[in-house]
Formats: C-alpha cells, sequence, structure tokens
C-alpha cells in the first residue's frame, strides 16, 4: 500500500492563537498595526476558491483594520510567481499571501528549481478546506466511479483529464487516483480552474477532479455529472454522491485548503495580530454561511497549527508525487 494512503485524519476547530505575554515593543507594534494599505497575493488566477475566499476574508477585515485591503492575483508557474513577490516583499505584514497548497507544500518535489523556499514563509492561519471530486462531460457517458475504471482500462490514456495547472491539487489527485485504481489518463494542464471547467462542460475534456466549490453548481443545474466526493466522509451539499472511498478506492482522500501566509522575518506581534483578526471575522456567523456557501469548511486556526497541518500536507503530496511518479519541467 502506497505510503500517501497511511494519511492522518486532521481535525480542525476554531483556534486563536496564543496569547503568551509580549515585550513592550512588540505590544505596541501589534496595537498600531495596521498603519497602511494591506496588500494580499493570490498567486493563482481570479474566479476560483483560491481567489473566492480570501475575498470574503479581507471584505470582513476592512471594518477592523480600517486600511485598504487589497486582493492581487498574480497566477504563474503553479503558483510560484506569486509566491516569489511575497518572499521577497518586506517583512512587515503589509504583504502577505492567500494560497492553496502548490506554492506551500506541493511546488518544491516538482520544480527542479525554485526562487523561493517554500519552507521560509510565516504561516498565519488555514483559512479552510473543500474536497476535491470527480467530476465528469455529460458527453462522456460515464455514470458512476466503476464505470470511469473500466473505461480508463480499457482504453489507458484516452481519457483526457483536465486540471487547473501542473502540479495542482487537481492533478496531483488525477495522480493518485491512477495509482490507487491502476489505471492511466492523458493530462491536460490549463491556467486555473476556470479554463478547464470551461472545457468540461464543452466536453472537449472528459474528466476534472476540480474543487467542489467550482463544479457544485454545475452538477446540481444538470450541466456535468459529480461522481464521487475525495473526502473521507460524505458532504453535506451531495448528500447521494458517494465518497470514492465508499465507491470502491479504500483509503482514498484529496482535499484543498487554503493558507494565509507572511514572508520570513514578519514580527511574531504582527502574526500575532492579523490571526486574532482572521479567527474573529471566522466566527462570526456571516463569514461561517459564505463559506459553506462556497462549499467550504471555515477553519481558521492558529499559526502553530497551521504549521503542523502544512508539514502533514507536505508529506502527502510528496509521498503522491514519489508514487505516482509525477515530473514537470520549469
Amino acid at each position: 500500500m502506497v505510503e500517501f494512503m497511511k494519511r492522518r485524519t486532521f481535525t480542525f476547530g476554531l483556534a486563536a492563537a496564543a496569547s503568551a505575554p509580549l515585550l513592550p515593543s512588540l505590544a505596541s507594534a501589534q496595537e498600531v498595526w495596521p498603519i497602511q494599505a494591506v496588500k494580499i497575493i493570490v498567486p493563482f488566477p481570479a474566479g476560483g476558491s483560491a481567489d473566492v475566499l480570501p475575498r470574503i476574508v479581507a471584505e470582513a477585515l476592512g471594518p477592523i483594520w480600517k486600511q485598504p485591503i487589497v486582493i492581487e492575483n498574480k497566477p504563474g508557474a503553479g503558483g510560484n510567481i506569486g509566491a516569489e513577490t511575497v518572499a521577497v516583499a518586506k517583512p512587515d505584514g503589509y504583504t502577505l499571501m492567500a494560497a492553496p497548497p502548490p506554492p506551500i507544500a506541493i511546488n518544491h518535489n516538482l520544480y527542479p528549481k525554485m526562487n523561493y523556499d517554500p519552507t521560509k514563509f510565516k504561516p498565519v492561519s488555514i483559512l479552510g478546506s473543500a474536497p476535491n471530486v470527480i467530476a465528469v462531460s455529460n458527453k462522456s457517458g460515464v455514470k458512476n466511479v466503476q464505470e470511469l475504471i473500466a473505461k480508463a482500462k480499457a482504453d489507458p490514456g484516452k481519457i483526457n483529464v483536465a486540471n487547473q495547472g501542473n502540479g495542482s491539487t487537481s492533478h496531483l489527485t488525477a495522480s493518485m487516483f491512477e495509482v490507487m485504481a491502476g489505471v492511466k489518463f492523458n493530462h491536460v494542464p490549463y491556467r486555473g480552474t476556470a479554463p478547464a471547467l470551461n472545457d468540461l462542460l464543452a466536453g472537449h475534456v472528459d474528466l476534472f477532479f476540480d474543487n467542489i466549490a467550482s463544479s457544485l453548481a454545475q452538477h446540481q443545474s444538470g450541466t456535468i455529472r459529480i461522481l464521487a466526493v475525495c473526502s473521507t466522509e460524505r458532504v453535506e451539499q451531495l448528500p447521494d454522491v458517494p465518497t470514492v472511498s465508499e465507491a470502491g478506492i479504500k483509503g482514498f482522500s484529496a482535499i484543498a485548503w487554503f493558507a494565509i501566509m507572511a514572508p520570513e522575518g514578519t514580527p511574531d506581534a504582527v502574526i500575532a495580530k492579523i490571526n486574532k483578526d482572521v479567527v474573529a471575522v471566522m466566527k462570526t456567523p456571516e463569514v461561517r454561511k459564505k463559506f459553506l456557501d462556497q462549499a467550504a469548511t471555515p477553519i481558521a486556526n492558529s499559526p502553530q497549527e497551521a504549521a503542523r497541518f502544512i508539514a502533514s500536507e507536505t508529506k502527502l503530496w510528496g509521498d503522491v508525487i514519489k508514487s505516482a511518479n509525477v515530473k514537470i519541467a520549469n
């Protein structure tokens, strides 16, 4: 059994950052921050969950911080371009990154050369998580996971599977499925969720291991079909749709998550301030509802909890990359 099947189950809860006493100078820095606009870099295109969720949080933080909060999309190289921008930014809390796993927990296992070290970022909080789903085009004729496996085994490499870009969680989730189901797909990378989903709707590709938030409305309208969810349990929004494990691939689990990160050297007092405010807004019914409307589970944990979770996900996806022999070039 491949190593990534041994992944531990993590339970998230709303948790405030530890409130250890601060030195006077740090406490003062925490009290006055922010005194100018805050920029949050999203290293992926607009439209997907990686873009929508931090915008929800930024809107709620505005009245607390009383400063402009600018969301800037800076996509490219699987999230590396945006991450590089944040890595070299002044470590004062005024440039942050909101990102799913690739630039934080995946890309260093894939890219032979990167211009930043993902382990140097300082975690602020995991905002939320959402399972991936197996979505198929209505033109595919596939009605369930077992039919998908049978079709893939009958014609190895003939089923076109879209992904959000090389090294994305959708790409690696498809690779995990290949290993565990004993099949082979033809991977078709796109520049983000929207163009991949558009081609799935048009029937130009057969399959997409998408984030649930992007595919849910299309499934409900009947324009695509979600065969299974990639979480360990069924989700509230799709009570009649089985998990991949229930559909026959035991132990299969793949989620997307969305973290706020700060550059190396950002003062602990500023990290604590940002975390405290993020946790506060994530506890509000309004923000929680907006996350749930996006089929995302609100989390908002402490920097320490975020760091431990990112470490576990780094190992998980590293094991997937090794087991599936996933390779990409710069």
